[in-house]
């Protein structure tokens, strides 16, 4: 048996955690198993559904790196389908006309909530004639179609869970269509995966309630179910039901607050499965060559921002800064030219000097976005109190005889000379040769000078990006500053 899984999203909306974890569990089965992977736009829903969600999908599915082997399948294409099989139903006698009206049945409805029952369909419509039938028809009396249930308890099995009991009896007849047209999601969803020949269908738990419904479908037409595998909840930190206010966000939000792919999938994996073994960081091969449906566990899964950040922040140190380098976006603090950055403070910075920038950045950066914020001293003007170019309790005016002499001795060094090893050097020795009790009254003022904070990379590193003739401007800019 060739195994054959599908994602089938509703494009209603942006791409979430919950629905891009199904989609990773979907595609990790289908490859281990060396088995088919279908994306499905169940987009019957003409009102909600939209095609820039349906693109949004897309677009998430390929940047998570989770590509599809067949689809995109778009139910609103496959109407004729689902009325050949609405057809049979009715001629089989398992499906029927209902032609009661919204107030009918609000009105009945509202009897059983009174009598302290469970509201559901009485099956008025279940007994007209086939001569009643006809003739409402034929007055364009308008209808849905209804699904007879059968009045008893049933058990069907979960994968995860085993035997599952449901009460057809609490049910009543559910529609399936709205008419011919306008198939529902408990129609279309068994009716595609039927005909698309899937094998097993892995998706939330919360869909178990839907299960015997698609069930009745499949035992109505005579047709084999999948193998169904009903996937955890993801839950907030208090337990409750995942959303925004949690901290989640969709996944085109996700990238562009600068989280990496491989980070996303990395966290996802672990919301409700488990490698059988201690270890956190896991690749994407990993996942497809230790994942198995045995390891899906049936306790709700708790999300966390701080493990997402920590996972974003282990592969944001271990990528390449090259590959860092194309990812960032560099509009606010500069422009390209053919042979560098022109930064808004008049800096420029070759691609060799950039990839610098960026290894300082991600020191302490914990997303994309983070990198450049970090180190955006050396892209724009900034500022600072003149106060804290002093360090421990030294005098401005002491502070700016060391600025002084700074600058003398950092003159001396040629263009070519301007690199971390030579200015540490000259550094080094004007602490000596002043006989100062701490290198800090050196190095901090030099610091300060060039980031404008008391948290920096070491001052050598920071005037090597800069230059010669840029770090001797913002010592410069500090002397004013105590002028």
């Amino acid at each position: 048996m060739v195994v054959r899984v599908r994602f089938a999203p509703s494009p209603t909306g942006y791409l979430h955690l919950g629905g891009a974890r199904t989609a990773l569990f979907n595609f990790l089965f289908a490859r281990k198993e060396k088995g088919v992977f279908i994306l499905r736009i169940e987009d019957t829903d003409k009102e909600r559904s939209k095609k820039e969600f349906e693109e949004d999908i897309k677009e998430s599915l390929l940047w998570l790196g989770l590509n599809w082997d067949e689809g995109p399948i778009r139910q609103s294409e496959r109407l004729d389908l689902y009325q050949k099989v609405i057809e049979e139903l009715l001629a089989k006698g398992y499906a029927y006309y209902c032609f009661c009206s919204k107030e009918e049945l609000e009105l009945r409805r509202q009897e059983q909530l009174a009598r302290g029952e469970t509201p559901k369909y009485p099956g008025t419509c279940r007994l007209l004639s086939k001569e009643e039938v006809n003739e409402r028809l034929s007055k364009k009396s308008s209808f849905v179609i209804r699904l007879k249930v059968p009045e008893k308890k049933i058990t069907f099995k979960d994968y995860l869970r085993g035997e599952i009991p449901f009460d057809f009896r609490l049910l009543g007849d559910f529609v399936i269509a709205r008419n011919f047209k306008e198939p529902l999601y408990l129609l279309a969803t068994p009716v595609d995966d039927h005909y698309q020949g899937i094998t097993h269908v892995i998706r939330g738990e919360d869909h178990i309630v839907n299960t015997p419904k698609q069930l009745l479908i499949f035992q109505y037409m005579g047709w084999e179910p999948p193998v169904f595998v009903h996937i955890p909840l993801i839950l907030g930190q208090d337990r409750s039901k995942m959303s925004k206010r949690h901290g989640a966000l969709n996944i085109r939000e996700y990238r562009e607050a600068g989280f990496l792919p491989e980070a996303l999938l990395n966290f996802l994996v672990l919301l409700g499965w488990h490698p059988g073994t201690e270890k956190e960081i896991i690749s994407l091969n990993e996942m497809i060559q230790k994942f198995s449906l045995d390891k899906i566990q049936k306790r709700p899964a708790v999300f966390s921002p701080e493990k997402l950040y920590y996972f974003n922040k282990f592969y944001l140190r271990q990528k390449p800064n090259e590959e860092i380098l194309e990812l960032l976006d560099f509009s606010h603090y500069g422009q390209f030219t053919q042979n560098g950055l022109k930064a808004k403070n008049g800096a420029f910075y070759n691609k060799e000097k950039l990839l610098k920038i960026i290894e300082l950045g991600k020191e302490r950066a914990q997303t994309l976005k983070d990198i450049l914020k970090e180190v955006e001293y050396f892209f724009i003007d900034f500022d600072y109190q003149a106060e804290l170019l002093c360090w421990q309790g030294a005098s401005l005016e002491k502070t700016k005889e060391l600025l002084l002499k700074l600058k003398e001795a950092l003159s001396k060094l040629k263009e070519e000379e301007f690199v971390s090893n030579k200015i540490q050097e000259t550094l080094e020795k004007l602490w000596v040769d002043l006989k100062l009790s701490n290198r800090g009254f050196v190095y901090w003022p030099l610091r300060v000078a060039l980031s404008g904070k008391e948290a920096s990379p070491p001052p050598f590193l920071l005037g090597e990006i800069f230059g010669r003739e840029f770090t001797l401007k913002l010592i410069e800019k500090a002397l004013e500053k105590i002028k």
